[in-house]
């Protein structure tokens, strides 16, 4: 048995110290499979998302791309959840189930394994956007105030007067070249409330008039989202910019599709806590050989019994109930605050299961446009032996079809939390964790680094100075000469 301790706070340690002597008890009693557990590897996390999609213990089992199983298996503790009370039941639930038909389940399985991406999660991520007022009359509170210190790093006034200062710097430059495009073109992708688009109008108004610039006036901001009632706050929020903003839905996976006539012509692009919310997937690297984590969604028994009971559902329709709501929203209901609830209930009890494939040949893994297997190569290279890792695709994704926008000199800039450096996975979780009612997941940087050197631009790093403690970090990017 191998044991890893990831970050562990300093109040929580006292309870891992329990783990290893109630492990070796259980298998001194003859719990679990014998020959099974001899290839036992265990992690010790500390989950810093209050909601996830992890229980206290579980399983993962290993199998080969065809779906025959292999001995490798990984415990997954959390200490966070762990409780004494029932921390060596949990545990010996899952060593006994080393024993049984790896297809057996006692909760309600919602969807078959597959990779993240494809999960049912990211139906219930698209629910909270399109429904997004629905959600916050019922939680009370608006989707930003569940953000770490209740707002959003995107509008700390201090961070968007730099930017405002960087922006106007680089404009100031092209004029003095005779290189200044007769418009100026702005892209916020992810509007949020629109606050932060507010504050850079203002601020970028202030500044043109206080130096005489004449640049407000050329001014073409777009505000994107993918989520109507988004962009409807962000149109209530702009007040009299208006004259100078452009409201369009877009899917933040591929703006070139909804942009492409403006190829080449914007000067600058951000984006806050966008990457974090889209797609992504996750490998394993352990004894030289590499593993894809399929997932698949289920809600533990306990919990499916009274959801079931609650709204009405017998156990065995909770499945196909669940994948009829996601199709039609909260409107499935016949009350729409009983939908709502409904929702907010199984959003709140929703697990997954993980299993590790192995990837006989890595270069066969199946990679979004703008990424092939190069891009990894050069990070494992140097990264540790034993991994787990994301492949941000949705992030990637969304990299590669923005760069085709950008102007010669322009740039693109965003605030999110990225994992800058391979080593970093070794420490903590990183995602997915529930974040009121959408996904959220650290976003792998160095593999963005990696892919846009390849596309002529360098991507840099800068810690987000503005709030003490704060996660979030800085990227914005460079055009290689």
């Amino acid at each position: 048995m191998i044991l890893h301790v990831n970050y562990l706070p300093q109040a929580r340690r006292a309870a891992a110290k329990e783990v290893v002597p109630t492990l070796f008890d259980l298998i001194e009693e003859g719990w679990g499979d014998p020959i099974l557990l001899a290839h036992l590897r265990v992690h010790l996390d500390w989950i810093q998302y209050r909601h996830n999609f992890r229980e206290a213990v579980t399983l993962r089992r290993t199998f080969t791309g065809r779906g025959d199983p292999l001995p490798a298996i990984e415990l997954a503790i959390d200490v966070r959840q762990a409780h004494p009370e029932t921390f060596r039941e949990e545990l010996a639930r899952a060593l006994e189930i080393t024993r049984s038909d790896p297809e057996l389940h006692d909760g309600v399985i919602v969807e078959p394994f597959g990779v993240c991406r494809s999960s049912v999660i990211w139906g219930f991520n698209r629910l909270f956007w399109h429904h997004l007022p629905a959600w916050e009359e019922a939680a009370g509170h608006s989707y930003d105030q569940a953000l770490p210190g209740g707002k959003s790093d995107a509008n700390h006034p201090e961070a968007v007067a730099d930017a405002v200062a960087d922006f106007w710097t680089l404009l100031r430059d092209l004029e003095g070249r005779n290189q200044l495009p007769a418009e100026i073109f702005v892209l916020e992708i992810g509007v949020g409330t629109g606050k932060r688009a507010r504050l850079w109008l203002d601020r970028f108004r202030a500044l043109d008039a206080e130096r005489g610039s004449g640049f407000y006036p050329r001014l073409r901001f777009l505000l994107s989202d993918y989520s109507m009632p988004v962009l409807d706050k962000a149109m209530a929020a702009l007040g009299d910019h208006k004259d100078v903003a452009s409201f369009l839905v877009l899917d933040a996976l591929n703006p070139f599709r909804t942009l492409s006539f403006l190829r080449y012509k914007i000067l600058y692009v951000h984006l806050t806590n966008v990457y974090d919310n889209l797609p992504a997937e996750e490998l394993v690297r352990r004894d030289g050989r590499y593993y894809l984590v399929e997932v698949r969604a289920y809600l533990p028994a306990r919990d499916a019994a009274r959801i079931g009971e609650a709204f009405g559902v017998p156990p065995g329709d909770l499945a196909r109930t669940i994948a009829k709501f996601l199709e039609i929203g909260p409107d499935y209901f016949p009350e729409r605050t009983r939908g709502v609830a409904f929702w907010r209930e199984v959003w709140e009890a929703l697990r997954l299961e993980e299993r590790l494939v192995n990837l006989d040949d890595i270069p066969d893994l199946p990679l979004p446009s703008g990424l092939d297997f190069t891009h990894l190569d050069g990070l494992l290279q140097e990264a540790p032996g034993i991994l787990r890792f994301h492949i941000s695709s949705g992030a990637v994704q969304s990299f590669h079809n923005t760069l085709p926008l950008l102007h010669p000199r322009g740039y693109l800039q965003v605030q999110d939390i990225f994992v800058t450096q391979m080593e970093e996975y070794r420490h903590s979780f990183r995602g997915p964790g529930k974040l009121d009612g959408s996904v959220v997941n650290w976003v792998n940087g160095a593999l963005l680094r990696e892919v846009g050197a390849r596309a002529g631009y360098d991507v840099h790093f800068a810690p987000f100075r503005y709030r003490e403690g704060s996660n979030t970090t800085i990227l914005y990017t460079t055009q290689r000469e």
